[in-house]
């Protein structure tokens, strides 16, 4: 290896430059988004069938629905919410399940049982994707607070041009009015005329008119004949001609007035107070985010003369903030230990050319690491980034152990020796152990490539990332490191670094003095084993547990809904006294809300809808303590208003798990009544659980309805049928748009209606004259018995089992401990016969996530095990090693317990990096007995004494790479901070296990002669 080293010397740190060049060009153009791109399993389908009664619903389309998407290949779960008139059925897949595949399925099954259904039954199928989200939103207010104005301006000027941008997939506009003639009929001058108002949509339409009737030819020229009486004005619906005769002609003026209205929609969207027109920018599948916002940063500001001076446009929110605040925190923290790192090798080596080796190798494995992530498909997010930062400390170790123990060569050689040989020779010894510790640290990662679920998806990038540099590291230490050295380190730089002063040298005899005792009764470590693991059980249960890290976004959303059947204008009224207390609190910087719609731009019922509320830059409050303060201040001052509050990421990934909430209380039965009943109990019983706030029941009732039962007998004595009935009511209440008309370029509807004062109360309603085939007015309720009756609850299913969830939200308290508390309440109510309980939300989810990650500990740890079992062929060795790696997560369960940190899925993955750490650092100690057998207590003294210090060395460079992430130095490092802390609790441990306990166990593990060899 030395020759050939020495051959390509050149090639090879060519090459490493090459590497890190064409990372750094790279760099600049891999893709940067929040999280890594997943394929979340979960297809929701849409459906709405007019105005059926639940019960029919259920019966009549929800369940053949459900039998039939039951058939779907790879489907795991599905839920059905049934409402009056709509159903939603969400499907949820097996993770990498093919989605494009799955959703191409789920649209043919509902095709082929769409003809069973009744007649005008409507379905729309969509893939829950990140995408589906807004990453940018825009907040149009105009003083002159025209909305059809303002609305056409989104949506004719701002939406092609903002379309156009790359990576923009759809363009939402939401709010504002759209502009309608409307024609209000007068009934009484109708009713004497003897027209209805069908017959008047009818005239309106027949005479707006262009349209291709035929062909002609004729000298030689093909003719195209258009029938062309289309009108252009009000003034020509004023004019439309609805009867003629002896009597002379009827026009539309003499029954009714035309006026400018807007399209009746029972919504209301509004910014910081102002109403608002809001435009929303979904972006494209692995898009990046920064480039989007900055571009339409860009097309904004060349826009912008021509956007009329009375209208302000200001982003109410924008994804690439926290991207960009994320990535910057992770950077800085990949900085800021790279430079700890770099000042630790120049106090603990005290040489600047060894430091300028660690300087030149550092940078180039980080930049080649980039190009193999682009390689691999991946992006810069908050996980990738995390990953670079963590391996600073791996990626240092190989070339620190390395250049030691070329150091240590160098030193031993003469006077007029050449280095040349003794550096690569050096290099040729420490090829096997370096090998070895590589692998070990390696291989923790390889069962992440089998997990499923949000935890496989985000953590096997932040692995992905780490094993790459893991991987380009060994090369490097192996290959380029030997060859920086041979030109750049001499004997004199080994000779100053190996010399011992006094204090290193009594250190060293003291710490021989402890191992000799150890090792001359082996069973005095029984007792530290027994004591470590007792403190690691009592560390443990004081442990709080989550799912995943708490992370600032700088903005929450607040889901809003009051009682049902509650008007749009009560609604309205309401909300305005919550927009007055987001107005108070100092911390808020502005705010978006929507009533009738959600902010992924959904159309929801009139009591309904949400804000997304923007907090300020640092320094400032923690996002909960602004959640928890507003959302008490709505409890207390705003009775009857429902709300629920959540990040956006968290609220986003809720939507696409179908895990909404922390808490989720899944009552089944047979019959949905009685599980209505008993849903108040169980939300009475979580009321009184510390830590529970937002309680919801899981019952979500209807607005109030007037119901129209018409009596067969008297309908048919007047001559007609109750579809002819209800045809002329819905012309009266709803209102006909009999035609459109061309104005620029965008078409205006045209609807025929009645005064809002004529059709305001049920009074009017049972007084409508309807007209019947033979010219005769008969009032409605002559057929017709009107009652107002309470909205009906909506009915929800899963897996075709009626089902009723209570949810809530966690505050202050972590997921385990409340959950259990919550289960304990549950278990004291008496349940009815059939009736069963099932937990869910992201209790379920990190349930799930937990058995995976300890099976991903297991199997990495079984790895380990056959790895060094390979390397060494003796099971002692390896049982020295395991259980001095296993002993070590004490500390990480103890540093989580003292820094009050979580056991979330980002913990748990720390802790399983802890393993190849750790046996990373036992191979190297290892590596230093000259023979692996029966133990010489002189010989592990030596190898402690010699492995003391780049032990010392390796871990206090990796415990200060990670210690930026550990502080929670910004947004994005809040996903690895309990990572970090573990890693470090683990490695603090660590050292004084492998120096002092390991030797021990070793030699405890050789007193039973007949025991494994």
């Amino acid at each position: 290896m030395a020759s050939w080293l020495s051959t390509h010397r050149r090639s090879l740190l060519f090459l490493l430059v090459l590497l890190a060049l064409g990372g750094m060009v790279t760099a600049l153009r891999l893709p940067v988004a929040l999280f890594p791109t997943l394929d979340f399993p979960r297809v929701v389908v849409n459906i709405d069938a007019g105005d059926r009664p639940v019960e029919r619903m259920a019966v009549e389309v929800t369940q053949p629905l459900e039998q039939a998407l039951r058939a779907v290949p790879e489907v795991r779960a599905i839920r059905s919410t049934t409402s009056r008139g709509s159903a939603d059925l969400a499907l949820t897949f097996d993770w990498r399940t093919d989605m494009v595949t799955a959703l191409l399925q789920v649209q043919a099954a509902v095709n082929q049982i769409l003809p069973d259904l009744p007649a005008g039954v409507r379905f729309t199928a969509r893939r829950m994707d990140p995408t589906v989200f807004p990453v940018l939103g825009l907040a149009l207010t105009s003083a002159r607070n025209d909305p059809v104005a303002l609305r056409d301006f989104a949506y004719y000027r701002l939406r092609p041009l903002l379309s156009a941008l790359p990576g923009v997939a759809e363009v939402q506009v939401l709010g504002g009015r759209q502009a309608e003639y409307q024609v209000m009929v007068d009934p009484d001058r109708l009713h004497d005329l003897g027209l209805t108002l069908a017959e008047v949509a009818s005239a309106l339409s027949d005479a707006n008119v262009l349209s291709a009737v035929g062909k002609v030819e004729e000298r030689y020229h093909l003719y195209l004949t258009l029938a062309d009486s289309h009108q252009v004005s009000e003034d020509d619906i004023r004019h439309t001609v609805l009867r003629s005769g002896s009597d002379g002609v009827v026009e539309l003026e003499d029954v009714a007035r035309v006026e400018r209205g807007h399209r009746p929609e029972w919504t209301q969207v509004s910014a910081n107070g102002k109403d608002a027109v809001l435009v929303n920018i979904l972006q494209q599948r692995g898009a990046n985010t920064v480039t989007i916002a900055e571009e339409t940063r860009r097309a904004l500001a060349g826009f912008s003369p021509q956007i009329p001076g009375d209208v302000e446009l200001k982003p109410y929110y924008d994804q690439s903030e926290l991207v960009n605040d994320a990535a910057i925190s992770v950077r800085d923290a990949l900085a800021s230990g790279a430079v700890l790192a770099a000042l630790v090798l120049l106090l603990l080596l005290r040489n600047l050319r060894v430091t300028l080796i660690m300087l030149i190798v550092l940078p180039g494995v980080i930049s080649a690491t980039v190009w193999l992530l682009k390689l691999f498909g991946q992006s810069f997010n908050i996980m990738t980034l995390g990953g670079l930062a963590a391996a600073v400390g791996l990626v240092t170790d190989d070339a620190v152990v390395m250049i030691e123990h070329i150091m240590r060569r160098l030193s031993e050689t003469r006077d007029d020796q050449p280095t040349h040989g003794t550096v690569l020779t050096a290099a040729r010894e420490m090829l096997h152990p370096l090998t070895g510790s590589s692998l070990a640290t390696i291989v923790v990662f390889l069962p992440l490539a089998f997990l499923d679920g949000i935890t496989g998806g985000f953590f096997r990038a932040l692995a992905l990332t780490m094993a790459a540099g893991l991987v380009i590291s060994y090369g490097v230490a192996a290959l380029a490191v030997p060859l920086l050295a041979n030109h750049l380190l001499s004997r004199r730089d080994s000779l100053r670094l190996e010399s011992v002063g006094p204090l290193q040298a009594r250190f060293h005899r003291a710490y021989g003095t402890l191992l000799l005792r150890l090792l001359g009764r082996p069973l005095w470590t029984l007792p530290i084993i027994v004591a470590l693991i007792v403190t690691g059980v009592v560390a443990y249960s004081r442990v709080g547990s989550g799912f995943m890290p708490h992370m600032d976004e700088g903005g929450f959303v607040l889901d809003y809904r009051t009682p049902p059947g509650t008007s749009l204008t009560e609604t309205d009224r309401l909300l305005d006294q919550v927009e007055r207390m987001i107005a108070t609190i100092q911390d808020i910087d502005s705010y978006s809300r929507r009533t009738g719609l959600s902010l992924g731009g959904h159309i929801t019922e009139a009591n309904e809808g949400d804000f997304f509320i923007h907090l300020k830059p640092h320094p400032r409050r923690d996002v909960e303590d602004v959640m928890t303060e507003l959302r008490e201040a709505i409890e207390s001052r705003v009775p009857g208003l429902q709300i629920e509050t959540a990040q956006l990421m968290e609220d986003l990934l809720g939507d696409l798990t179908a895990v909404p909430q922390p808490i989720e209380i899944k009552l089944f039965g047979d019959d949905s009544r009685v599980l209505r009943q008993l849903s108040p109990r169980v939300a009475a019983l979580l009321g009184d659980v510390p830590g529970v706030v937002e309680v919801f029941d899981g019952i979500t009732l209807a607005g109030d309805a007037i119901e129209i039962h018409f009596d067969p007998v008297q309908t048919a004595l007047e001559g007609m049928s109750p579809g002819m009935v209800a045809r002329q009511t819905q012309d009266f209440l709803a209102g006909t748009v009999a035609t459109q008309i061309a104005m620029g370029e965008k078409m205006i509807g045209v609807r025929v209606w009645t005064d809002e004062a004529l059709r305001t109360r049920m009074g009017q309603l049972e007084a409508l004259r309807i007209r019947s085939p033979d010219g005769h007015d008969f009032p409605l309720k002559r057929v017709a018995r009107l009652r107002a009756v309470e909205g009906q609850a909506q009915e929800t299913r899963e897996n075709l089992k009626a089902m009723v969830a209570v949810t809530a939200r966690i505050e202050g308290r972590d997921l385990g401990s409340t959950v259990a508390d919550v289960q304990a309440r549950v278990a004291t109510l008496p349940l009815p016969p059939g009736v069963y309980v099932e937990y869910g939300g992201l209790y379920r989810e990190q349930q799930d996530s937990f058995r995976g990650l300890i099976l991903v500990f297991v199997s990495a740890v079984l790895l380990v095990a056959l790895l060094l079992l390979f390397f060494y062929e003796r099971f002692r060795v390896v049982l020295a090693i395991l259980t001095t790696t296993l002993l070590s997560l004490t500390g990480v369960f103890a540093g989580l317990w003292l820094t009050g940190t979580e056991l979330n899925i980002s913990s748990l993955m720390g802790m399983t990096m802890i393993v190849g750490i750790v046996t990373e650092v036992a191979v190297f100690y290892f590596s230093e007995l000259r023979q692996v057998g029966k133990p010489d207590p002189a010989a592990l003294v030596r190898a402690g004494t010699l492995r003391m210090r780049p032990i010392f060395m390796t871990s206090l460079v990796a415990i200060l790479a990670l210690m930026p992430l550990a502080l929670g130095m910004g947004p994005g490092s809040a996903m690895q901070k309990p990572l970090a802390i573990a890693i470090i609790s683990g490695l603090l441990l660590a050292v004084p296990l492998v120096l002092i306990v390991m030797p021990a166990i070793y030699a405890l593990l050789h007193t039973n002669r007949g025991g494994w060899s």
